[in-house]
């Protein structure tokens, strides 16, 4: 299956790029935000985005701005909270647009996990069924803290932490504390990840052996939060 090409516009008059994957038997649609240090075609998105196909889970992927503008060579650091905000509402629009028939899903990888709990929390989108956050960035590497994780508070809907044990920015016994203390999060670790949820070959397992790990503990979870 090939994704379909689309472009999305914000509020502040700029435009990106998305990929749109429907399965012919799809249950589900998850608005799926990229991290900082890769976009949408990432091998991992692609991956992850392939896997739940295969489940009958839709995904809309798209690029934050500054990495659209990153590919032209103009800048790259990540957008403002405000901007990068606007860019997963915007994804959001168009996933109802698309599929307005299908339950309504939310969430991304590390980055882009981050700021779709930010806005959900702060401005919450209508419909919106779960957050699914794989790689959440709980704080900066070496430097352990649950400030981040305090806006979660604020988000009403049932949130899917989906963490390594080797993963630098979110110490996993900080990130069970916090989804201790939030109403309907499920936090599901894997053994042995890396932020990338990249495995080391001693552990016997491949990265694709973790992609799918990945996609099948999303889809019970999306199965589960159905009405």
């Amino acid at each position: 299956m090939q994704p379909d090409q689309i472009e999305l516009e914000l509020d502040e008059g700029l435009r990106v790029s998305g990929l749109f994957m429907k399965p012919n038997t799809a249950k589900a649609m998850l608005v799926f935000a990229h991290g900082a240090g890769a976009g949408m075609t990432h091998t991992f998105m692609e991956d992850v985005a392939r896997g739940l196909a295969v489940r009958g889970i839709a995904t809309l992927r798209f690029n934050f701005p500054f990495m659209e503008a990153r590919a032209d060579k103009r800048w790259g650091r990540p957008d403002t909270a405000a901007i990068a905000h606007a860019a997963v509402r915007a994804a959001l629009i168009e996933a109802q647009k698309l599929t307005p028939d299908l339950p309504l899903f939310a969430g991304g990888k590390s980055y882009g996990a981050r700021m779709t709990s930010q806005m959900q929390g702060q401005d919450a989108f209508p419909c919106v069924r779960g957050l699914i956050f794989l790689g959440f960035p709980l704080h900066a590497a070496k430097k352990p803290s649950v400030a981040r994780a305090e806006h979660l508070s604020r988000v009403g809907e049932p949130m899917l932490f989906v963490q390594g044990t080797r993963d630098a920015l979110a110490e996993i016994s900080l990130l069970r504390s916090a989804c201790a203390s939030l109403k309907g999060a499920t936090l599901h670790v894997i053994d042995g990840a890396d932020h990338g949820f990249h495995v080391l070959a001693r552990s016997g397992r491949k990265d694709a052996d973790v992609v799918e790990e990945i996609c099948k503990v999303i889809d019970g979870w999306v199965q589960h939060s159905e009405p």
